[in-house]
C-alpha cells in the first residue's frame, strides 16, 4: 500500500467533530466568546504576516506559526459554526469555487483538499495579493461581529451569508499564502491532542533505555524543611537521612519563597522523566553515553531546566501560584513558551498535557511547603506522581 493510499483525507465533519470536543466553553451557550475567539485568531494571523513584512530575513518559522494561525482561525469558525447549528460542510459547499468539484471522503463530507486543489502542502512565497485578502478576512468577520452586536445574527440567512463569506476569503488567503487548510487542519487536531487528549497515554521514561544505575529513581522519598542558621532562613533537603544538595535563599530583594523551589524540578522528574538538575543532584547521570551525558544532562540543560522554572514563578506569582487553575485550564501560551524553550532536548517529545500535569503537582507541594515550612515528599515515576505530606 502507498502512502497516498494510506492517507485518509480530512473532511469537514471529521474535523468539525474533533473541534466539538475540545471546545472548553461547551457549556456555556453564549455566541459571543467564541466570536471574539474568531476575531482575535483573525488578527493573529495579520500579525504573523505583518512580522513577515517587517523582519523578512531574521523571521524565522514563518510558514509553521502562519500554518499555526490558519487552524485556530478555522477552529473558531468551526465551533462558531457549530454553536449555531450551521454545519461547517454547509458552508464549504457554499463557497464559490469558479466550478471546482468538491470531493467526499468516507463520511461522505467535503474534504479539505478539494477547496484548494492547486496548492500544495509546501512553503512558498506568499503572493502579492495576500495582504489585501487577509484585510477583507478581517472585514468580514468584523461584519459577523457587529452583526451579533445589533442581534441581527438570529437571522438564518444573515448568519449563514456572513460565515460562508469567511470561510471564502479563508480559503483565498490560504491559496495566497501557500498553505493547506487540510495540513493546518490536521496540524490543528495534533495540537488539541496534544493539549486536550481524548485519551491519556503515558510514554515511556525518557531514560528507559539507559543503564539501571543511570535512570532516574522510579521510587524516592525526599524530605524538604527550612531551618534558621545564624539569624536567615536556609532550605535543606535531606534523602535516605543524608542530606543533599545545597542549603537555598530565595536570591530575592524581596523574599517570595523561592528557595523552595526545587520541588519543581521534583515534580519534572517524577512526571515527565526529565531533571538534569535532579539527575546531577541524585548523580544519576547517564555517563555511559557520553553524547548524552554531555547534551541531555549537562549544564546547559540545567540552565534550561531552571529557566522554565523562573519562566513559571514569574506567571505564577500572578496567578495566587495556580491554586485555582483546573486541569485543562493552565495557560496554552505558557505550554507552547515552554516547549519552545526546550526546543532540541529529549523533553520536547512531553505533550503539552503532560507539562500542565508536572507544574500543577509541582506547585501543589509548593503551596504546602510556603504554607508549613517543611514536608516529606514521594516522587512516583511509574505513576507519573508527585505527592507530599507532613514532615514532624
Amino acid at each position: 500500500m502507498t502512502v497516498a493510499e494510506e492517507h485518509v483525507p480530512m473532511t469537514a465533519e471529521s474535523y468539525a467533530l474533533e473541534a466539538k470536543r475540545t471546545d472548553q466553553h461547551s457549556q456555556d451557550s453564549s455566541l459571543a466568546f467564541v466570536l471574539l475567539g474568531l476575531f482575535g485568531e483573525v488578527g493573529s494571523l495579520l500579525s504573523e504576516v505583518k512580522k513577515k513584512q517587517r523582519d523578512t530575513a531574521s523571521r524565522i518559522g514563518y510558514a509553521e506559526a502562519v500554518a499555526e494561525e490558519f487552524g485556530d482561525v478555522l477552529w473558531y469558525l468551526s465551533t462558531v459554526a457549530d454553536r449555531t447549528n450551521l454545519p461547517l460542510e454547509t458552508l464549504m459547499r457554499g463557497v464559490d469555487l469558479e466550478h471546482t468539484a468538491l470531493e467526499t471522503g468516507r463520511d461522505g463530507s467535503t474534504t479539505f483538499a478539494s477547496l484548494q486543489p492547486a496548492v500544495l502542502p509546501r512553503p512558498g512565497v506568499p503572493t502579492s495579493a495576500l495582504e489585501s485578502t487577509l484585510l477583507r478576512l478581517a472585514a468580514e468577520t468584523g461584519r459577523l461581529v457587529a452583526d451579533h452586536a445589533d442581534d441581527l445574527l438570529d437571522d438564518d440567512d444573515t448568519l449563514a451569508r456572513r460565515l460562508t463569506a469567511i470561510m471564502s476569503v479563508l480559503i483565498r488567503a490560504a491559496n495566497e499564502a501557500h498553505v493547506s487548510l487540510e495540513v493546518a487542519a490536521l496540524k490543528n487536531c495534533r495540537k488539541i491532542q496534544g493539549r486536550w487528549p481524548s485519551t491519556r497515554i503515558q510514554s515511556p521514561a525518557l531514560d528507559v533505555s539507559a543503564e539501571p544505575e543511570e535512570q532516574l529513581p522510579r521510587t524516592l522519598t525526599i524530605e524538604i524543611f527550612e531551618r534558621k542558621v545564624n539569624g536567615r532562613n536556609y532550605v535543606f533537603q535531606r534523602c535516605n537521612n543524608l542530606n543533599i544538595g545545597d542549603r537555598l535563599t530565595d536570591n530575592a530583594m524581596e523574599a517570595d519563597d523561592y528557595r523552595f523551589h526545587d520541588v519543581f524540578h521534583l515534580a519534572y522528574a517524577s512526571v515527565l522523566t526529565w531533571s538534569p538538575v535532579i539527575r546531577s543532584l541524585l548523580r544519576r547521570k547517564r555517563k555511559s553515553e557520553s553524547r548524552t551525558d554531555e547534551v541531555e544532562d549537562g549544564a546547559r540543560a540545567k540552565l534550561i531546566e531552571e529557566g522554565v522554572a523562573t519562566l513559571i514563578f514569574g506567571q505564577a506569582k500572578e496567578l495566587e501560584l495556580f491554586a485555582d487553575v483546573e486541569r485543562g485550564k493552565l495557560s496554552f501560551d505558557l505550554l507552547k513558551q515552554i516547549r519552545r524553550f526546550v526546543a532540541g532536548y529529549e523533553v520536547e517529545s512531553a505533550p503539552p498535557w503532560l507539562w500542565e500535569e508536572a507544574i500543577l503537582q509541582g506547585y501543589a507541594a509548593f503551596r504546602y511547603l510556603r504554607e508549613h515550612r517543611r514536608g516529606r515528599l514521594h516522587l512516583d515515576l511509574n505513576a507519573r506522581q508527585l505527592s507530599i505530606e507532613a514532615l514532624p
